[in-house]
């Protein structure tokens, strides 16, 4: 099957599954998120065993459809319990995204056709590792699993702890556990994932749009997390920012990356 029917396939996929975002449009990005990375991690599986695609490394195809499974499950899972479960979050959330406007229609669909295309690159590198010759390397792709494994495991332990001390002091942000060595312990879990779905593919990279297409979905993904990084901190400033233990916190605490000297990403007043 032709590389590009493959991407037009995963595209439909995807845009399918993140589709949820017209009822609410951040599902776009959260809850629509999640579907479209597990419905794209099964619909490589299903064309790599359709065309025959991975001969003996059938085991490696479904080791890594089951981790974009995993991924999407844990994360739209986790999203609509908290939503349905914390009054408190529906309300930050309607707060931060203005949910209760409704939006033109053709934005919708712009947001709709940008976030189906990402979410295809992100998955993107599964694909090549298939539909291209040289599946029989395996080391490569099993290193990747490996990595994004423990980004998968970070942010959920991470979500866990911040539940767990929110539950314990609402007035205060999570300080224990992950949250000791980064702030935002969940993104940096997020890029970790990524970076391990990046790595598995790059034995199988066979043209110059291939690398661009994945190493574009990469600086993405790292991009938005930074980003999710900075709103979040800003909306803590706000908040908490009158309280010297959360000032004396964010000050000698790292904001994502653990062991770099970035505190802030915003300014302070």
């Amino acid at each position: 099957m032709n590389e590009w029917i493959c991407l037009a396939i995963l595209l439909g996929v995807c845009a399918l599954l993140c589709a949820v975002g017209f009822y609410k449009f951040v599902y776009f990005l959260s809850i629509g998120y999640g579907f479209a990375v597990a419905g794209g991690g099964i619909a490589v599986l299903v064309m790599a065993f359709a065309n025959g695609w991975a001969g003996e490394l059938w085991w490696l195809v479904i080791l890594q459809a089951a981790l974009f499974v995993a991924y999407g499950a844990r994360l739209s899972g986790f999203l609509l319990v908290r939503e349905i479960k914390n009054a408190a979050y529906r309300k930050t959330l309607k707060e931060a995204t203005g949910n209760d406007k409704k939006m033109p229609v053709f934005v919708l669909v712009t947001i709709w056709v940008f976030v189906s295309v990402l979410y295809t690159m992100q998955v993107s590198p599964m694909l090549y590792r298939y539909c291209n010759e040289g599946v029989g390397d395996w080391i490569v792709p099993v290193v990747g699993i490996v990595i994004s494994v423990g980004g998968l495991a970070l942010e959920a332990l991470a979500d866990m702890q911040k539940s767990a001390q929110k539950k314990l002091n609402p007035s205060m942000v999570a300080t224990q556990g992950l949250y000791k060595i980064v702030r935002c312990p969940n993104y940096l879990g997020e890029i970790i994932f990524w970076t391990g779905v990046f790595v598995s593919g790059v034995t199988a990279y066979n043209s110059w749009w291939q690398w661009v297409i994945a190493i574009v979905a990469y600086i993405a993904i790292v991009f938005i997390m930074f980003n999710g990084a900075q709103r979040l901190e800003k909306r803590q400033m706000e908040r908490y920012g009158d309280d010297p233990a959360y000032n004396e916190y964010a000050n000698k605490t790292p904001i994502i990356l653990p062991l770099v000297p970035l505190y802030h990403l915003n300014k302070k007043n």
